[in-house]
């Protein structure tokens, strides 16, 4: 770090920081640092940073070298079409989710003002991109932590979506005698062993929301059971899972009576999301 007084350009500090991290990690980092967006860093690159920012921003350079995430080192993450909150007390939202929110779209595209439930909410994120895309639906967002349960609301006021209502509980439990036109989660699914979760960003996410027993499906296995409590005629429910558990997924909703069960791919064309529609007359 130089000691100029009048500063060292950013693409500069960029190219130096490039050398020691990912320069896609860098530069959100140096525009956190900045409290600036791409347009200006396009506009000023080669403005001088002053060196209080530049040291503001080595410090974080130092912290992603060590591992901590960058959605954690700058407090936010975008996902979908939002910019949304998110701290370690939530799951960083990430890019294959977005394969289970198209889906539930196109569930409710051709019905409007109806119920959503989004279990396991974290930061919102599912429930907030559904809100936003359907705005006379009214989502419902769960979740049994009250530090990201409060992450979701702040972001539910954020983007002024007065269609989503957060609950503290776990999974059903805030939901008790209600019934919705689709239930969307993306609950912990690792198995407890998994040796991933002891590498890269995964280390500094919180457990409860990552790892799910032996197998990864105990959190899977208890939202099945319970859903057809909480589904309409017609209803669906919408599960992501890793991408070895598509069959698992597959036939635990088989055996609990769903229909249309299907099993979907990400943008990486691994298996992301299984879904299933609860039949009207079913027995529960």
């Amino acid at each position: 770090m130089s000691d100029d007084p009048a500063g060292i350009p950013a693409e500069q500090l960029l190219r130096q920081a490039a050398l020691r991290i990912d320069r896609r990690d860098a530069e959100p980092l140096l525009l956190h640092a900045l409290s600036r967006d791409r347009a200006w860093l396009f506009a000023h690159g080669r403005d001088p940073v002053p060196p209080t920012m530049a040291q503001a921003f080595e410090a974080l350079v130092q912290r992603r070298q060590a591992g901590e995430p960058v959605a954690y080192l700058t407090g936010s993450r975008g996902f979908w079409t939002l910019d949304l909150a998110v701290s370690t007390a939530t799951l960083i939202p990430r890019a294959d989710t977005e394969a289970l929110v198209e889906l539930a779209l196109e569930r409710l595209e051709h019905t409007p003002g109806r119920r959503v439930a989004d279990l396991g909410t974290g930061s919102g994120a599912i429930a907030l991109a559904i809100a936003s895309e359907r705005p006379q639906a009214q989502v419902i967002a769960t979740d049994a932590s009250a530090a990201a349960l409060a992450i979701a609301q702040r972001n539910a006021d954020s983007h002024r979506l007065s269609n989503v209502h957060c609950r503290h509980g776990s999974w059903f439990a805030p939901l008790a005698g209600e019934r919705f036109d689709l239930i969307a989660s993306n609950p912990p699914y690792i198995a407890a062993g998994d040796p991933h979760l002891a590498q890269g960003d995964l280390r500094y996410e919180p457990a409860s929301a990552l790892a799910s027993g032996s197998d990864g499906l105990d959190d899977i296995r208890s939202i099945v059971a319970d859903a057809p409590a909480h589904l309409r005629a017609g209803g669906w429910l919408l599960l992501e899972h890793g991408w070895d558990q598509g069959a698992a997924v597959a036939e635990l909703l088989r055996a609990r009576g769903f229909t249309h069960v299907a099993t979907h791919q990400d943008l990486e064309q691994r298996d992301r999301v299984t879904l299933g529609c609860w039949e009207a007359g079913a027995t529960q």
